[in-house]
Order: C-alpha cells, then structure tokens, then sequence
C-alpha cells in the first residue's frame, strides 16, 4: 500500500471536481468514484419508497442498505432533482456514517483511487497523497449546470438555477457533519475561467507535484 495513491477532489456542486476527477483516473489508470452518487441513490431511494427526505431515519436505512448497483441509472441520478434530494439528506449523520465505510474502502484499495465529493480530503481520505479543492464562482457554476441540463431537455430558468447552487453551498457549507471545507492540505484549484482542458492540465499538475513530494 506504500506506493498507492488516494487522489481526493473536492469542491462545490458544478465546478468541474467530477469530469477532472475522472480524467485524473483515466490519466493514472485509476478506479473512479463520484461520491455524490451515494447521497443521490440515498436521496431518490427515499422518494422511491415513498418516504420524505426530512426523515432521517428513513435516509438512513436506504444509505446503509446501498450497493454499488444502485448507482448504475446516471441519467436519473445526475438530474436535478436527484441533486437536491442527495442535498437534503447528506446532512444526516446517520446517512454519512452508513456510507462512510462503502468509500473508505474504496479509497484505499491496493494501488489507490481517485474519488470527487465534498468531504474526501477531511474525512473519507485525509491522508490522499493529493488533495484539490476545485471551485468556481456560483455565476459561472449555474451557467454550467444549466446547460447541461438543458441540453439533456429539462426546463429550468438560469435564475431558479442559480438560487439552487446558492442554497446547495449553504447547505453543504452549513451542515453540522462532515461541512464542505477546504483541507488545510488541498491545493485550490478556480476553474472559474478555465475551459475543461486547462482546468485538467492545471490538476495533473497538482497531482504530479504530490507525487514527486511522495515519491510515487
């Protein structure tokens, strides 16, 4: 395990931390895992079985019954509503602590992993041997993401998106376990006017100073 390398991308909803987090994987031969889609399974589970997401027992009983196959719907756990929910319930301590092993042992699998969330640096991996906090202004996130979803048919004004990524950062920032934050570690990385290819170079480049300061 001494030569593994734990690649840990956090950042806020649309700033780029998943699409770079997937090349960083391919780059390095690397298994991937959006994290985001654990709280997304949980939160649509819980509307599946007919349960409201301000339950947190309810959430917690979906989270600790996940498996990896409930991850396999991306189109529907990567709409819009899918990311409220996984919001909502991704507060609940009891939510977290359920799939707090699932991604612990992801990460540390023999050779390492790459993993793209809110709280890998801090809790699921905070001794990865690279560490980037990837972010842009909430502006240009909301423009992101409103494309993407538009361009896929669903109907949402810019200005109901970008209150959606406000009150998600809130959220995320505000919750009592595991908030989003920045470790102290974490190189930060503004993709705020980067296009995907420069914000991927920007990245490697992080990743391969930290491998040369581990010796990887």
């Amino acid at each position: 395990m001494s030569n593994a390398l734990i690649i840990a991308v956090d950042g806020p909803a649309a700033s780029g931390k998943g699409t770079i987090a997937a090349r960083l994987a391919a780059e390095y031969g690397l298994p991937h895992l959006d994290t985001g889609l654990l709280y997304r399974a949980v939160g649509l589970g819980v509307l599946d079985a007919g349960g409201s997401l301000d339950d947190p027992e309810a959430a917690e009983a979906i989270a600790r019954a996940l498996d990896a196959g409930d991850l396999t719907d991306t189109d529907r756990l990567t709409d819009r509503g899918a990311g409220e929910a996984a919001s909502r319930v991704a507060g609940y301590p009891g939510v977290r602590a359920a799939l707090l092993a699932f991604q612990k042992t992801f990460a540390h699998q023999p050779g390492g992993a790459v993993l793209d969330g809110r709280d890998i640096g801090t809790v699921i991996a905070p001794e990865a041997q690279a560490k980037l906090f990837v972010t842009a202004t909430p502006q240009v996130r909301a423009t992101r993401r409103w494309k993407q979803l538009t361009a896929r048919g669903e109907v949402i004004a810019y200005e109901d998106m970008l209150a959606d990524i406000v009150r998600r950062d809130e959220r995320d920032a505000g919750r009592g376990a595991a908030p989003m934050i920045q470790a102290q570690d974490a190189v930060l990385l503004d993709t705020t006017d980067m296009d995907i290819e420069t914000a991927f170079d920007a990245a490697r480049r992080i990743v391969e100073a930290a491998r040369a300061k581990h010796g990887l």
